[in-house]
């Protein structure tokens, strides 16, 4: 059990620092755009440590995950953050940042991205959210998670996906 979270804690700060340097050498990198970084950095780490407090002030107070499955919207703070307990009790979700784009509102105020990030159990998936800032610091306002299909498995994909909502209706 320590070598395991030894090894995923090693891994992991490998990652955030090849990431690191990846969003530093990006053109037209703006002191907004390395806050946002860092804020969504922090909410990987956070979530791979299963530290709830750290994650949850991540959030605005109504913030909103969407999860993958259909019925996966939570909101702050009563269905979100129960949902965190109940996931960091079990030890947390571990997810690696390998890409990322942020676009701002006019004001400056809101910001929105996408990312690609990478978990060792379960593959890639696509984040997408809106960040809301907070003085001089920013918060995730809305976060969804997508499964990344690739275009050669999406039949096979949907014909699975298909055949499971039809289960679940027919209970």
């Amino acid at each position: 059990m320590f070598k395991t979270r030894f090894i995923k804690m090693v891994v992991g700060t490998c990652l955030v620092l090849v990431g690191t340097q990846f969003y530093a050498g990006a053109s037209e990198t703006t002191a907004d755009d390395s806050k946002i970084n860092r804020v969504l950095d922090d909410l990987h780490d956070a979530a791979s440590k299963a530290q709830k407090d750290r994650y949850l002030a991540l959030f605005t107070e109504d913030g909103v995950f969407m999860g993958t499955d259909d019925w996966e919207r939570w909101t702050r703070p009563d269905e979100f953050d129960a949902y965190v307990e109940t996931g960091f009790n079990k030890g947390g979700w571990t997810y690696f940042p390998v890409e990322r784009h942020i676009q701002y509102s006019p004001d400056g105020n809101t910001a929105w991205f996408d990312e690609i990030t990478e978990s060792p159990k379960w593959g890639r998936f696509r984040g997408t959210g809106v960040l809301i800032r907070h003085a001089d610091n920013w918060k995730v306002a809305h976060y969804a998670l997508s499964f990344l299909v690739p275009n050669e498995a999406w039949e096979q994909v949907s014909k699975m996906s298909t055949k499971a909502f039809e289960t679940r209706k027919n209970k």
